[in-house]
Parts: C-alpha cells; structure tokens; sequence
C-alpha cells in the first residue's frame, strides 16, 4: 500500500489555508520555517493568546485555549520553540487559567460566533490542561504556570474517575511529554482498561463512525504510550491511514461537518497529520 504524495501536495494548495501550506512546505521540502511563523502571526492576538479560527472549531476572533494549542503545535512540529511567540502564548495561560491551574477549554469570547456544537463556552478546568501542559513540557517551556498544570493534571489522573473519550488522548499526550517516567507509566496503565480489543476509543456523542485510533493516542514511535498498543494494532492503524487518502488526494475526519469552511479546514489538517504519522512511522511518502 502506499500514498499519493503528489495527489496530498495538490489537495493542499487547492483547499487548503496558508498556514496549512507553509506547514506542508516545511515538512515535505524543508523549507524555511519563517513564512510559517509569519503566517501563524495573523491569528495571534495583542494578549499572546490564539484565535480567528485557527482551531477550526471555534471561529471567535479572541483567543481561545483550543486556538492557542493548536498554535503551540505548530511552533513545536516545526522546531521553533524559541520563538517569542510561545513565551507569549505561556504568559496568556498564566492569565486565563483557573485558580486550581487547570484551563477552561472554551472562554466566554466564544459567546455570539460560530462554534461547533460542543463548543459551548464553560466554566472550571477541562481536559486541554493536559494537553497544553504536554506541548509545553515538549517545548521545553519554563512558564510558572506548567507546574500549577502538571499537578492539575496529575490530581485527575491519580483520582478516582475514570477517563473516557478525547480526556484519555489529551491525556496520553500529557504523559507523553512529562519528564516523569516511572509516575507516566503507571498512569498510562491506570488509562489502558479505557481502550477497547483493537486499541480504539469511540467517542461519547460523537458521529456514528467517530472513534479515535491507535495512532491518535500514539502517533510516533518510541513514546511511552506505545507501551498501550500491540505492534498489530499500530501496523492495522497505519494501513487504515493509508488507505484514508481520497480520490482528491486529502484525508477527512469524522467530527460532525457543522459548516463548509470548518469541515475543509480540518481535512488540511487531517491531511497534514496523516503525511506525518505516515514518515513518523517508517511508511513512505
């Protein structure tokens, strides 16, 4: 099996935004990672945080905890950590986040924009604390606040509740990043009665087909959580992704295809992990 890596390239500079461009220019020609970080500009805002839609889900112009995620996502693939703009986006977590160190996962600028259903704005810490804990533990980041996180993080994890849906993968991402070993294993373990025989997890309130994969949870090689996962069940996930792309050369996600734009943005992003997790894992593209 194998991708049409020229079909992929086409999808993207057909459909896809700038920022998705410059990102599949990065990572496919090694080029210059400095009209990337132009381009992710645009969607900052004067407070460091994120978001004009960046996290297509959530299409308010003021920053948004999803929107600066995905922004720290995009500095940490593309290996510019150092750059003033994640220091920015630490110093608006300190800001925002609530007095127990966790971070609401939609903020009330939401309110009167277009927003995907379960994105309604909330209250208390939600379950992308571990998550932006996670990217920042990857980056290196020194802000005060990664510690009032981590010890968020570790509290719901230690608890007594179980964990179900996108809370194990954000989750996991936490623990893949943590510099704690022996405590990120036994937590991983405490997450392993979630996944179902073949490694998957179906989404609470999801669409039909909505189930997040191996891959999802796991993505790279030599992380911690692939300890979760048989050799079987990441070779199945990697023919699955393979045989994802579609006839105009794009991957697509199942979330619910709530507007026009919001679903085509998440296809360049599906298509941008996909290539990814492809060269990740040794298939070739």
């Amino acid at each position: 099996m194998s991708i049409d890596i020229e079909a992929a390239r086409q999808f993207i500079h057909t459909n896809g935004r700038l920022i998705d461009r410059h990102r599949l220019a990065t990572m496919l020609d090694g080029a210059s990672v400095e009209p990337l970080l132009i381009a992710l500009r645009a969607y900052r805002n004067p407070d460091g945080g994120f978001g004009h839609a960046l996290e297509p889900d959530v299409r308010c112009p003021g920053s948004q905890p999803a929107a600066t995620l995905q922004a720290l996502e995009v500095l940490v693939d593309a290996g510019a950590t150092d750059d003033a703009m994640l220091t920015d986006a630490a110093d608006w977590l300190v800001a925002v986040a609530e007095p127990d160190g966790g971070v609401t996962t939609v903020l009330p600028s939401a309110e009167g924009h277009p927003r995907a259903p379960w994105m309604e704005p909330s209250t208390g810490s939600g379950f992308l604390t571990y998550a932006l804990a996670g990217k920042l533990w990857q980056a290196g980041s020194d802000t005060p606040w990664l510690e009032r996180a981590t010890q968020w993080c570790w509290d719901q994890l230690e608890g007594d509740e179980e964990a179900g849906g996108y809370t194990v993968k954000f989750a996991i991402d936490f623990l893949d990043a943590v510099p704690d070993p022996p405590r990120a294993a036994a937590a991983l373990e405490r997450l392993r009665p979630a996944l179902g025989p073949d490694g998957c997890i179906v989404v609470p309130g999801g669409t039909e087909n909505e189930m997040l994969t191996p891959l999802d949870f796991s993505p790279r090689p030599g992380l911690p959580s692939r300890s979760l996962f048989t050799e079987q069940q990441i070779g199945a996930d990697l023919d699955r992704l393979e045989a994802g792309q579609r006839e105009d050369g794009g991957w697509t996600v199942e979330y619910l295809p709530w507007s026009p734009a919001q679903a085509l943005e998440w296809r360049g992003l599906a298509t941008i992990s996909a290539l990814r997790v492809l060269r990740a894992n040794g298939r070739p593209t």
